[in-house]
């Protein structure tokens, strides 16, 4: 399915992943609501909100200015919540919830990166609490998401540090691939959505998956490949050697996972209105 080994005289390259529906099948985020839910970080009108806000989410996704409104809300919202207990829940319940919906063809790109000699990379607006352990399942090599400000506590300060989203994402594939030695004419990148055109455009071979509307008219109309992901599989079931995690070096820690999932809930309820 992809091209030869990389031939070790040239330069190094990578492979540039999105994760939510890239990767896998759901929102990364909310997929943990439950058992934040459990862990009580969200409430239970919350946690219900969120199974509409998944399916908002998988229908169409969300565009820049309504990103943006998340962000701005759940930086505020996450203030005071506790680091640890995040990262706690989401180690708990990773492989429950993570294993079963990694998309089968991206678990065998990801193998073909690595057996071809390329990097993989995690890039990802979700936060590390979430983000990193997932891309230690997938066996990357490095990880990019968001962080938030972590005080002295132990707890989000609700200031954000490092937001890994658009333009953003492209600036930290161009400072990997400074620091790493990546030639990124020869590297790869895959992403579901519009918004993520700036990282798709910093590559040699970008790649749509599961596109949007936007990105699909986008990838028809500069010859992009666009490939269509439609099997969730376990891991260890199909894959046990890319089931054996390889360390990951994180780029960019820690948006709160928990806030995340608030922050969509936000959005879910701004678009059901007054009903919900």
């Amino acid at each position: 399915m992809l091209m030869d080994v990389e031939n070790h005289s040239l330069p190094r390259a990578a492979a540039f992943f999105d994760l939510d529906k890239t990767v896998i099948a759901k929102s990364s985020t909310l997929t943990f609501s439950k058992s934040f839910y459990q862990g009580g970080l969200i409430n239970r009108r919350a946690a219900l909100r969120t199974a509409y806000a998944q399916f908002v989410f998988l229908a169409g996704g969300l565009d820049h200015d309504q990103m943006e409104r998340m962000r701005e809300y759940l930086s505020a919202l996450c203030r005071g919540w506790n680091v640890r207990q995040v990262k706690e829940i989401v180690a708990e319940t990773l492989h429950d919830l993570i294993d079963p919906i990694i998309y089968d063809e991206a678990a065998s790109l990801i193998e073909e990166h690595h057996t071809a000699g390329r990097d993989v990379v995690i890039v990802s607006t979700s936060g590390a609490e979430v983000v990193e352990p997932i891309g230690e399942l997938l066996g990357a090599d490095r990880v990019v998401a968001t962080r938030l400000v972590v005080g002295e506590d132990g707890c989000f300060t609700g200031e954000v540090e490092y937001y890994a989203y658009g333009p953003t994402k492209a600036e930290a594939i161009r400072e990997l691939a400074a620091s790493e030695g990546y030639d990124l004419d020869r590297s790869f990148a895959y992403s579901d959505s519009a918004t993520d055109l700036p990282m798709l455009q910093a590559v040699g071979h970008p790649h749509a998956v599961n596109p949007d509307r936007a990105l699909r008219r986008e990838a028809v109309s500069r010859g992009w490949p666009v490939l269509e992901f439609r099997k969730p599989v376990r891991l260890k079931q199909r894959l046990p050697s890319l089931h054996a995690p390889r360390p990951a070096v994180v780029a960019a820690a820690a948006l709160g996972a928990a806030a995340a999932t608030a922050g969509l809930v936000w959005y879910a309820s701004k678009r059901r209105g007054a009903t919900v």
